[in-house]
C-alpha cells in the first residue's frame, strides 16, 4: 500500500470521535510493514477478549474481570515486558507485540486497554513519567495497573517510588501524585508511541523511518510546532528541500522566538538557495 494512501486512512481514522486505538496503532505499523493485515490482527485481539469473556460470569465485578484478564494474557499466553531489548523498534509496533508477545509499557498497555474495552472495562491509559500505566475506577477509589509487569496493581508507595526516580525532588514537598495519574486521551497515547519510535530512529539515524513517523506525528499533534520542525529536518536529511523549507518556515511563523529560531532560520536560508538552484 502506498504511503499517501496509508496516511489518508490514518487521517480518516483520527477524524472519528471515538476511534479504535488498536486500529490506529496497526495503521502506524503499516509504515514498517506495508502488507500488514490490520483486520486480521484486530481479530486476534477480539479472540483474546472472547476467551477471557467466556471464563467470567455475566455479572462479574470489574476486579474479577481484571483477574481473569491477567491470568489469560500474562499467565497463559505469556505476554511480558521486554526487559532485554527495550529499544528494539518492534516493541513499539502492535503487530509485533501480538506476534512476539512482548513489548514496552505503552504498547502492552494499549493491548490491555483494547482487550479490557471488549470486556466492558472502562480502563484508561495513564502517561505516568517514565512508565505508561493503566487505571480503573472501582468502588472506593481506583486501581492502577502495570501491564509491563503482568498487570500488577501499583500501591501508592510504589507509585511514589517510581515518581521519585523519574522526577527527583531536590527541595520542598513531593509533587502531588494525583496530577500524574490523569487519564491520557487516545491522541496523547498515540503521540507517546510515535515519540518512542521517533527517538529510536533519530538515534539510529534512519531518516526515512524517521520521516514516516513524523508524518503521523504531525497528524496526531497538529498544533505542536516542534513536531513540524522535526519533520522538516527529516525531509532535509533526505534532500527533500522544498518540503523541508515549507515545514521550517511554518515552524518559524509559529515560534519566531523559539530558542533554536536562529539556527532554523539559517537552515531555511540555505534551503531557499538550494530550491532556487533547483529551479
Amino acid at each position: 500500500m502506498e504511503l499517501q494512501h496509508r496516511l489518508e486512512l490514518f487521517s480518516a481514522l483520527l477524524c472519528r470521535e471515538d476511534f479504535d486505538l488498536a486500529e490506529a496503532c496497526l495503521l502506524i505499523a503499516q509504515d514498517a510493514y506495508p502488507e500488514l493485515d490490520v483486520a486480521g490482527h484486530l481479530a486476534r485481539i477480539d479472540a483474546i477478549a472472547a476467551t477471557v469473556k467466556s471464563r467470567i460470569a455475566g455479572d462479574a465485578f470489574a476486579e474479577q474481570k481484571i483477574v481473569a484478564l491477567n491470568r489469560h494474557l500474562f499467565g497463559e499466553l505469556g505476554f511480558r515486558g521486554n526487559t532485554l531489548d527495550y529499544y528494539d523498534p518492534r516493541n513499539s509496533y502492535l503487530n509485533e507485540v501480538l506476534e512476539r508477545r512482548t513489548g514496552i509499557p505503552i504498547t502492552l498497555a494499549i493491548l490491555y486497554l483494547e482487550i479490557g474495552r471488549r470486556l466492558g472495562l472502562r480502563l484508561q491509559g495513564v502517561s505516568f513519567p517514565g512508565h505508561f500505566l493503566v487505571k480503573l475506577r472501582v468502588r472506593g477509589g481506583q486501581l492502577v495497573l502495570d501491564p509491563f509487569c503482568g498487570g500488577e496493581t501499583q500501591s501508592e508507595a510504589e507509585l511514589r517510588a517510581r515518581l521519585a526516580l523519574a522526577l527527583p525532588q531536590r527541595d520542598g514537598d513531593p509533587a502531588p501524585l494525583g496530577q500524574f495519574l490523569q487519564a491520557a486521551t487516545p491522541r496523547q497515547i498515540l503521540a507517546r508511541v510515535l515519540r518512542n519510535l521517533k527517538g529510536i530512529y533519530l538515534q539510529s539515524q534512519e531518516a526515512q523511518n524517521m520521516l514516516e513517523v513524523m508524518q503521523r506525528m504531525v497528524m496526531v499533534a497538529p498544533h505542536a510546532a516542534e513536531e513540524v520542525r522535526d519533520r522538516g529536518l527529516a525531509y532535509y536529511r533526505l534532500d527533500c528541500f522544498r518540503a523541508a523549507l515549507a515545514d521550517l518556515q511554518d515552524y518559524l511563523e509559529r515560534r519566531p522566538d523559539a530558542p533554536d529560531a536562529d539556527e532554523i532560520r539559517g537552515k531555511a536560508a540555505a534551503l531557499r538557495l538550494e530550491c532556487a538552484r533547483l529551479n
